[in-house]
């Protein structure tokens, strides 16, 4: 799966959310993220530009876990990448296999995150925390032959909010990163 991934830096979440219910955007739920980043014992992630991860979600006292791998992005203006997700049953029973085979657990990123759909795109309002609010629009395709025109939709979609700059490629861990150093 190839999940075609926009975000950018909101000064103002209300005059987002405005501009969300004048192109028709449905508020679909809030969930608490909690995602907690390994590193591989035989590559270093931050140099691959990978990313491997246990998120734990909670929507309304529902609790559910992943494990995600992200590949590295394939573009240079967006946060585009393979991604491979599965449902697993608990949070430290994964985490200590991965340290069993050598992953090193290296960083946690908590977040609330507000989520909209439009079409096919579902549109983030994240409050992370240790950083600004930001707002990410992704879609996801089977393989990548179609990703330069889904990518050309989302951006429709950010100026459509009024949203013109403030584009991030890097992840929220790597932001929450290169802040404290």
């Amino acid at each position: 799966m190839i999940e075609v991934e926009v975000k950018a830096k909101i000064t103002d979440f209300n005059a987002v959310k405005k501009m969300l219910k004048k192109i028709n955007a449905e508020k679909d739920h809030i969930e608490h993220q909690e995602d907690s980043y390994f590193n591989s014992p035989i590559k270093n992630f931050a140099e691959t530009d990978e990313a491997l991860r246990i998120r734990e979600v909670s929507v309304n006292n529902i609790s559910k876990t992943f494990i995600t791998y992200k590949g590295p992005k394939i573009d240079s203006q967006s946060k585009t990448r393979e991604e491979v997700e599965l449902e697993v049953e608990n949070p430290k029973k994964i985490a200590k296999v991965f340290e069993h085979l050598g992953f090193k657990k290296v960083a946690k990123v908590i977040k609330n995150r507000t989520i909209y759909n439009i079409d096919q795109y579902i549109i983030s309002l994240d409050e992370v925390e240790g950083l600004e609010p930001y707002m990410e629009i992704e879609t996801d395709l089977e393989d990548g032959s179609e990703f330069e025109e889904e990518l050309n939709k989302i951006f429709d979609i950010f100026k459509k909010l009024g949203i013109n700059d403030g584009f991030e490629r890097t992840s929220y861990l790597e932001l929450l990163e290169n802040k404290d150093s």
